[in-house]
């Protein structure tokens, strides 16, 4: 049975711990529940209960312009292409999903009990998601600059800890290429996860 059938008390207590952690009260208190909801508690119809997908394309979106502003700000002396690769570092799925645990997110999960189940309160992917869509549901409710202040929180010293700015693997080995006069490597896609937007 999915966890959709969830007592008013319970709902109350999400809500309340999302707000805690953020710092702000929700005046829409059923978008932090759409914000919670995967997409395996609904059947596919067009009735469909809304889930947190929506809201994550969006929340992607408004992290990343909360980042780049906190990284402007942070780094008045960085050039852009630095700036870009700090911003990559940070906001990545594996950075989203250390903080959706440190937040204890995964046990707020509206999950179908299948889903549960099989892991998917610790998966990495709906961990980032579900980040991504609260802060959706937080700019939605609140605005940009609530969201700025809650990035800011969430990552705390992640933004500063890179002395020199953080190198992507593929880059890493294409300059290290480069610099002993080899030709730039070919690659191969092996595996490829998550949705178009955000692979």
């Amino acid at each position: 049975m999915p966890n959709t059938q969830l007592s008013d008390k319970t709902h109350s207590e999400l809500i309340a711990k999302i707000e805690n952690v953020f710092g702000f009260e929700f005046d829409n208190k059923d978008i932090v529940l759409e914000a919670l909801t995967h997409s395996s508690t609904t059947a596919r119809s067009s009735n469909q209960k809304p889930n947190y997908e929506r809201l994550e394309f969006l929340g992607d979106r408004v992290l990343g312009l909360a980042m780049a502003d906190i990284l402007y700000e942070h780094f008045p002396d960085e050039a852009e292409g630095d700036l870009a690769k700090r911003h990559a570092a940070l906001v990545q799925g594996t950075t989203l999903a250390d903080i959706a645990r440190e937040m204890n997110l995964g046990d707020a999960l509206i999950l179908s009990a299948s889903e549960r189940q099989s892991g998917g309160a610790l998966n990495d992917n709906i961990l980032a998601d579900c980040v991504e869509s609260l802060l959706a549901a937080l700019y939605l409710d609140k605005g940009f600059i609530a969201c700025r202040q809650v990035v800011g929180h969430l990552w705390g010293e992640r933004i500063k800890i890179y002395d020199t700015p953080p190198q992507d693997p593929k880059t890493e080995l294409q300059e290290w290429a480069q610099g002993r006069g080899l030709p730039l490597p070919s690659y191969d896609i092996m595996d490829r996860k998550g949705p178009d937007h955000a692979p």
